[in-house]
């Protein structure tokens, strides 16, 4: 057992980290790369990325050591159901002199993971989009929203900066003077927060420059929304409220009343110290009190965990996920 380690990977589109972990909880080996998602990358890429980190997490380590693997990813479906994205996945995992079988896990489970070692329960990402799950017995169960920027996502980075430019327009429309968040956007996009003679003029201007970048950019402005609001503009205190109503409900769509398993919050917007992360909360608690709550954590740990607990040696997973993360957010 003392020689027996596995291997996790927390594939994401901007970073793909793997961290390598004995059967103890002791970590080995961690390694890092760029965006590793199929879905975003292409599959010959994200193989690259996955094989880089693979090698630098098992550098110092004799490959045979590893006994199993799992890499969380957001579209698991999709690579599943790819042949050849499957095929460059093996492929990476085979030239990084790895013999063992692996799993794929969608992020949100191993978000969830990260949180708790529970079977069940649910977990709430809120990043640049928006997913709620229900886990059971420790596989992504019932899902509500992840629509994508089009059709959902409501609550998201996305939503908050899409919100946050079509306040900025209404209040130009009027004719209204410029608060505090409305002045940081129009600057953002336009590079000042001078209106034209025409107000019209800069209306035509911000929807022209907005249009001219991929939808999804409109999640760079979720910061701005967060940071006027712990500063205490109204308006981004009203989003930040419409927000996290908006995650509730979602949560509430596939998570009974009175549950009492254990809901982690998991993405950018919701594991830091910022107000929808606690408008957030405080919605949770007043609809589930009796249920714990838990921040996400190390992505990569998880997976690897989740490769730890199938194993006949580990005959306590509860107790290594305590080591790993001993001290979850209350």
């Amino acid at each position: 057992m003392s020689d027996t380690v596995v291997v996790g990977l927390d594939v994401g589109g901007t970073s793909t980290r793997a961290t390598v972990l004995t059967l103890t909880g002791q970590r080995v080996g961690t390694g890092r790369a760029g965006g590793g998602n199929p879905t975003s990358h292409g599959a010959e890429r994200a193989a690259a990325e996955l094989l880089t980190s693979l090698r630098e997490a098992l550098a110092d380590l004799d490959p045979t050591r590893v006994a199993a693997g799992t890499i969380g990813l957001a579209g698991a479906g999709r690579l599943l159901a790819d042949p050849a994205g499957r095929a460059a996945f093996d492929q990476a995992w085979h030239d990084a002199g790895l013999r063992c079988p692996y799993e794929v896990h969608g992020d949100a489970l191993v978000a969830y993971a990260s949180g708790t070692a529970a079977p069940d329960g649910t977990i709430l990402i809120a990043g640049t989009g928006a997913i709620t799950a229900q886990v059971h017995e420790l596989r992504l169960d019932r899902v509500a929203d992840g629509h994508g920027w089009l059709l959902g996502d409501a609550g998201s980075g996305f939503w908050l900066g899409r919100e946050a430019v079509r306040r900025l327009l209404a209040d130009l429309d009027t004719g209204r003077g410029l608060g505090a968040l409305t002045t940081t956007v129009l600057t953002d996009i336009l590079g000042s927060a001078d209106i034209a003679a025409r107000p019209r003029d800069t209306v035509d201007a911000t929807i022209q420059a907005v249009t001219r970048r991929p939808p999804i950019d409109l999640a760079r402005l979720a910061p701005l929304v967060v940071d006027a609001a712990t500063h205490g503009d109204p308006v981004a205190t009203e989003l930040i409220t419409d927000a996290a109503g908006h995650l509730t409900e979602s949560v509430t769509r596939i998570r009974p009343a009175g549950a009492v398993t254990p809901i982690v919050l998991g993405g950018g917007l919701l594991t830091a110290d910022t107000p929808l992360a606690a408008a957030v909360r405080a919605e949770i608690a007043r609809h589930w009190p009796e249920a714990p709550l838990r921040t996400a954590g190390d992505g990569a740990a998880a997976a690897a965990w989740l490769a730890a607990r199938g194993l006949p040696e580990v005959t306590d997973p509860a107790a290594l996920h305590a080591r790993l993360f001993p001290t979850p957010t209350p």
